[in-house]
C-alpha cells in the first residue's frame, strides 16, 4: 500500500543535549555501534522513505556530516532560532512544499525506532488520516502528554499540566513522532501559532487545527521502548540496554549459539551465519561477519573484521578493521590482527601481532611473533606464503616477504630485502647454538643483524638467509 506512495522524513536533530554534560551534540552519541541519529535514518530507508530532511541547529556541521554520510540524498536545513518543535518542523517548508504523499516528523534521539511502526503509520495516512499520532501506553504514564480520543478518533493532546483530572487517568501517551499527509502538511503546520506561556510554536497544537479544518486525526500504538528518547547519560545506557537485547534475541532467534547473552554485546550491523558459537563477554564492534560454524571465545574484541567458516578466534584475542580470517583460520590468545588476510588453515595461536599483512595458507605463526608494519613514518606490508613457519619470537621487519614453505628459526629479525625474497633455512651445526647460548649467558650480548646486502641472518645465530 505504501510502497508506491512519495514519503518525507523530517528528523529534528538540533538538540544540544545540555544534560549529557558533552561537547558533542545529542545525536551523535552512539549506542551499538552507530550514532543515535544513524539508527533514526536506517529506520527511515527501511520504511521506504524517499527523501529526507535533517533539521539542525546553527553550526552542526558535525551532524549534518553524519547524516549525509548515511544518507547522501538527504537535505540539511538549519533552525537558525529554537521556537518550539513545529518552528523547527516549518525549518523544512521548502521540503514539505514539494508535495511528497506522506511526510513523517521523527525525532533525532529516538534510536528504537522501528520501520515497521513508520510503515504502519503510513499506511493509516494511506488509509484517509491526515494527521496520525504515534502513542503508546506508558508504566508510568507521570509528565507525557495524554491522547484524548472521542469515538475512536484522536481530538487533542493534552499536556499533563493542563490536564483534567479524568484525562490524566488517560493511559495512551503522546510518543511524540508525528505524520502528515502531504497536501494538508502546511495548511495546518502554519496555522500553529505560538499563544502560550513560552511564545513557542508546539507541534501538538496541529491536532486541534486539523480537527477544526474537518480533517481526520489517528492515533497508532506501539511499545514504549519504540519511542523512548535520549537526554542524559543514564538514559542512553538504558536504551542501549533495551536495543542489545533485541539483537541478542534476533541472533539466537537465527541460530546463534550465546552462551551467556547477557555478557555478548553486538552492533547493529553485526552478521552471522549458521552454527556460530559466541563464548561469554565478547564484544563485536561495528563492520563484523562471522560466517557458518565460526566460534569466537571469550574475551574477545572484533571490529571491522571477517571471520570464515569453521574459524576460531580467542580467547582474548583482538581483531581490528580489516582483519579478514579465511575458513578453519586459528586466532588465539592475546593475538591482535589488522589489515591482514589470514588464509585458509592458517594459525597465530599466542601473543602476536599481524598487522599489514598476508598470512599463507597453512602457515604456523609462533608465539611472539611481531609484523613491524610501521618506521615511524609509513606502513609497510609483510608477505608470507603458504605452509611457511614462523619460529617463536620473530620479528618481521616489513616491508618483507617470506617464501611458501619457509622456516624462519625462532628469535630472528627479518629485515627488508632489496631484490629478493627471504627464505629462511636452518643450519646443521650444533656448534653454532652452543658457542650463541653461551656468549649471550656470559656477556649479555644481543644477536645482530644487518639490513643490507644479501646476509640477514644474526650474528652468533645459526640460522642464514638465501634467495627464494
Amino acid at each position: 500500500m505504501t510502497g508506491q506512495r512519495t514519503c518525507l522524513a523530517i528528523v529534528l536533530a538540533a538538540g544540544e543535549g545540555t544534560r549529557m554534560r558533552s561537547a558533542r551534540p545529542k545525536v551523535l552519541h552512539a549506542i551499538a555501534g552507530r550514532s543515535l541519529l544513524g539508527h533514526v535514518l536506517d529506520a527511515v530507508r527501511e520504511a521506504g522513505g524517499t527523501m529526507t530532511a535533517v533539521v539542525v541547529r546553527p553550526g552542526a556541521e558535525a551532524v549534518a556530516a553524519e547524516a549525509k554520510r548515511i544518507l547522501p540524498d538527504a537535505d540539511i536545513f538549519v533552525q537558525a532560532e529554537r521556537r518550539g518543535t513545529a518552528h523547527a518542523v516549518l525549518a523544512a517548508k521548502a521540503a514539505i512544499a514539494r508535495a511528497p504523499d506522506d511526510v513523517l516528523v521523527i525525532f533525532g534521539d529516538t534510536p528504537l525506532i522501528r520501520p515497521q511502526t513508520l510503515t504502519r503509520i503510513r499506511e493509516a495516512l494511506a488509509d484517509g488520516a491526515a494527521l496520525v499520532v504515534l502513542g503508546f501506553r506508558a508504566k508510568d504514564p507521570t509528565g507525557y502528554g495524554r491522547l484524548v480520543l472521542e469515538g475512536g478518533e484522536l481530538v487533542a493532546i493534552r499536556e499533563e499540566a493542563d490536564a483534567s483530572p479524568a484525562e490524566r487517568a488517560i493511559g495512551l501517551c503522546n510518543g511524540g513522532l508525528m505524520a502528515f499527509a502531504g497536501p494538508t502538511a502546511l495548511p495546518i503546520l502554519e496555522r500553529i501559532g505560538n499563544d502560550n506561556r513560552k511564545g513557542e510554536y508546539y507541534l501538538t497544537d496541529a491536532v486541534a487545527i486539523a480537527r477544526a479544518m474537518g480533517c481526520k486525526a489517528a492515533v497508532i500504538e506501539t511499545e514504549e521502548d519504540d519511542v523512548r528518547g535520549i537526554n542524559t547519560n543514564a538514559q542512553l545506557a538504558e536504551t542501549g540496554a533495551v536495543l542489545q537485547q533485541r539483537l541478542r534475541q534476533a541472533a539466537l532467534d537465527g541460530g546463534v549459539t550465546l552462551v551467556a547473552p547477557e555478557t555478548v554485546f553486538l552492533s547493529s550491523d553485526t552478521k552471522f551465519g549458521r552454527d556460530v558459537v559466541v563464548e561469554p563477554f565478547v564484544v563485536f564492534g561495528p563492520g563484523v561477519m562471522v560466517e557458518d560454524n565460526a566460534v569466537i571465545r571469550s574475551f574477545s574484541h572484533l571490529e571491522g573484521a571477517h571471520v570464515g567458516k569453521a574459524a576460531m578466534v580467542g580467547p582474548y584475542a583482538r581483531l581490528r578493521p580489516g582483519a579478514r580470517l579465511q575458513e578453519q583460520v586459528h586466532i588465539g590468545n592475546f593475538v591482535e590482527v589488522k589489515e591482514a588476510v589470514i588464509e585458509a588453515g592458517a594459525k597465530a595461536n599466542h601473543l602476536s601481532y599481524i598487522g599489514d599483512a598476508t598470512v599463507g595458507a597453512g602457515t604456523n605463526v609462533g608465539a611472539g611473533t611481531i609484523t613491524c608494519n610501521y618506521d615511524g613514518v609509513a606502513k609497510h606490508r609483510t608477505e608470507i606464503g603458504k605452509n611457511a613457519f614462523i619460529g617463536s619470537n620473530s620479528a618481521l621487519v616489513a616491508p618483507v616477504k617470506i617464501g611458501d614453505g619457509a622456516y624462519v628459526g625462532s628469535g630472528s629479525v627479518i629485515a627488508r630485502q632489496k631484490r629478493h625474497a627471504c627464505k629462511m633455512t636452518r643450519t646443521t651445526s650444533m656448534l653454532g647454538l652452543i658457542l650463541r647460548s653461551y656468549v649471550m649467558a656470559h656477556f649479555a650480548l644481543v644477536p645482530r643483524y644487518t639490513r643490507h646486502g644479501r646476509s640477514c641472518a644474526s650474528r652468533w645465530w645459526p640460522f642464514t638467509c638465501a634467495e627464494s
